[in-house]
């Protein structure tokens, strides 16, 4: 258990065992809803932090009868003084929000405490995406890189980047696949989403070009018979979403792409590019595996700003387009 500034402190509450109910709550997550271990770390470390914070008071989640709304409260105000991103704050707040719930359905609380407790207000931040030009550098290497060395790394670093570029899938998605949840042959790939949401991914002609190559090169990676995981590390194990997080950053380095890039911006592109192809947007929601429509409607703030742009340039009745032509001379 971490502390609430998020620092192991010998001796501190920190060291102390998780409490039966957040274990439980945990494993009811991990066994029905079917969370991905990254989520369930995520809610664990925002459980833990709410539980130090109880115990500066003599309460424990433990006894979840004991918290009140004002817990909760100050809870937020604790994270707020520690400059904690407000994005964060509205995540712990779910993960409680959500243990709660779980705690009113085992009749172990009586009320919810920390109903009508709004998150903080945030921000949207706009997905970040490369454009075409970059998108299409980063999965055709120069020659003299590494990525164009033919190496088994190079042809497996090629096709999860043209996969997660070419089908839009998140990385958890990517290295979650397993041999028999990628067809070549029938171009689609079975991917298992958030909550453990199953969908069918389109699979590129690019794509299926270098998941090919990849699957014949698979072996060189000598995994063990029994391991089904389809993209592999350098030792055969299952890839992670660290090491594919590199990955995708040391390609786009190759590719002369000054900014930092990451797994999830090749999906932004996806949606991004198919959209300003002409998709409509519930084949990109189905697409993206998204459960609500308003957040496939992020990415139409990136369309209408290129198009505003065009216009503001090219129209000759906008302000920025008129300044740049010579005004005509009177008669």
């Amino acid at each position: 258990m971490s502390s609430i500034s998020g620092k192991a402190e010998p001796g501190a509450p920190g060291a102390m065992a998780r409490p039966e109910t957040v274990v439980g709550f945990l494993d009811y997550l991990a066994a029905e809803k079917g969370y991905s271990p990254a989520t369930l770390a995520a809610y664990g470390v925002d459980l833990d932090q709410f539980e130090i914070f109880l115990h500066g008071r003599g309460l424990s989640l433990g006894q979840p009868r004991q918290v009140t709304r004002e817990h909760g409260r100050g809870f937020l105000a604790e994270l707020h003084r520690r400059r904690e991103a407000k994005t964060s704050m509205g995540r712990k707040l779910s993960a409680l929000r959500g243990f709660f719930r779980y705690m009113l359905r085992r009749k172990l609380v009586a009320i919810d405490p920390l109903a009508g407790l709004k998150n903080p207000k945030t921000e949207k931040r706009q997905p970040k995406a490369l454009n075409v030009d970059e998108a299409v550098a980063l999965v055709t290497p120069s020659p003299g890189t590494p990525a164009a060395d033919g190496s088994r790394e190079a042809c497996r670093d090629l096709a999860l980047a043209e996969l997660l570029y070419g089908s839009g899938l998140r990385v958890a998605e990517a290295v979650g696949l397993d041999l028999d949840d990628v067809s070549i042959a029938q171009g689609v790939a079975r991917v298992y989403g958030k909550g453990g949401k199953e969908r069918l991914a389109p699979l590129s002609d690019a794509s299926r070009e270098r998941l090919r190559e990849y699957s014949l090169r698979r072996a060189e990676f000598a995994p063990d018979p029994r391991e089904q995981a389809f993209f592999l590390g350098s030792r055969g194990g299952r890839l992670n979403r660290r090491q594919a997080a590199r990955i995708v950053d040391a390609l786009a380095r190759e590719a002369g792409i000054a900014k930092h890039t990451h797994p999830h911006m090749l999906r932004h592109s996806f949606a991004t590019h198919l959209l300003e192809s002409g998709a409509d947007m519930r084949s990109v929601q189905e697409l993206l595996g998204h459960a609500r429509l308003s957040t496939t409607q992020r990415y139409t703030h990136l369309e209408l700003a290129r198009i505003m742009q065009v216009y503001d340039k090219a129209h000759p009745r906008s302000d920025e387009a008129s300044s740049t032509h010579t005004a005509p001379k009177k008669s």
